[in-house]
């Protein structure tokens, strides 16, 4: 927990991992561990787990809350970890949140509750009640309209940020770039902004962005990680090149519903020991499985090498 204190320091490309699940669909904490280390030896900037890419909404919150704990034994404080801890209900999202604080998480993720359409005063009352019961734990709002069916405002991000000192930032999953914009404006550069939008991470760290967690960062964590560096370091001509090499791998996550394709790619290349999904995704079509394997030879350059960490020889053809 040493970043918890200093939270403008996680920064970067955060990986938001996928769960691993065993071929009779139970957590794969094992496996789990496993991604951890893979991540940090390609250079990932921090590690999250329990947000969309993580299928949090097909597992109970034991086993979330014992994913969280698996994740933070593996880390041990050398990268930042921010899990996401949100569920539609309130007493699911603080059970969590505090075995997330329990476990040495730097920072939460929490989701805006999805299907319940909560208006705006509903969600600042939402984030104002986390934050209060976690004082000491740095608070991140999770919008992502496509899955919540709500969208909290810039207005409302800079209202939670002027009267909570423990909410420090906001994981954009919005394609409109409007919406980055007049949360930075209205908040100032101090608000950290992470772009949940694969083709909008570049982009962003050019309004001041704090970096992204991505999905592409699943099967290509270290290219992530280096479009980020070079991105403010101002080698934009090696961003860009980064930026575009890894369009076929973000098309290839969204193939068919994410994570169901980059799972059958961490199994393809021994990551993990089965592609299995939950209820109610199901894995990779055999016509989606043309298009995967298509876009992955296409995007192949830009895949991180794997040795050392498979736990799965036998390659998924």
């Amino acid at each position: 927990m040493k970043f918890r204190s200093n939270p403008a320091l996680i920064t970067g490309s955060i990986a938001p991992l996928m769960t691993p699940f065993t071929a009779a669909g139970e957590v794969d904490h094992a496996g789990l561990a496993n991604l951890v280390e893979w991540q940090i030896a390609q250079g990932s900037h921090g590690i999250s787990i329990g947000g969309s890419t993580g299928e949090p909404s097909s597992q109970t919150i034991a086993e979330r809350a014992a994913a969280i704990r698996t994740v933070a034994e593996a880390i041990g404080d050398r990268v930042p970890f921010m899990p996401g801890t949100g569920s539609s209900k309130l007493d699911e999202t603080l059970e969590l949140t505090a075995a997330a604080q329990d476990a040495g998480a730097d920072a939460v993720l929490i989701i805006t509750p999805y299907y319940a359409r909560p208006t705006q005063e509903a969600l600042h009352r939402w984030y104002t009640t986390i934050a209060h019961e976690f004082p000491d734990l740095p608070i991140v709002a999770y919008n992502v309209p496509s899955r919540t069916a709500v969208d909290i405002e810039p207005s409302t991000v800079a209202r939670l940020f002027r009267e909570l000192e423990n909410f420090v930032g906001v994981k954009e999953t919005t394609k409109d770039f409007e919406h980055f914009s007049r949360t930075l404006h209205l908040c100032g550069r101090d608000l950290l902004v992470w772009s949940g939008i694969e083709l909008l991470c570049l982009p962003l760290l050019s309004l001041g962005g704090a970096g992204f967690i991505s999905a592409t960062a699943n099967i290509a964590p270290a290219a992530t990680a280096e479009m980020f560096a070079a991105g403010v370091a101002g080698d934009l001509r090696r961003a860009q090149e980064i930026h575009y090499g890894l369009h076929p791998l973000v098309d290839l996550l969204f193939v068919e519903t994410n994570p169901a394709p980059g799972k059958w790619m961490l199994a393809d290349r021994g990551l993990i020991a089965s592609p299995f999904v939950r209820p109610p995704l199901i894995e990779p079509t055999p016509e989606g499985l043309v298009r995967i394997r298509a876009l992955r030879d296409e995007g192949a350059a830009w895949l991180s090498p794997t040795a050392g960490f498979t736990v799965n020889v036998e390659a998924r053809a």
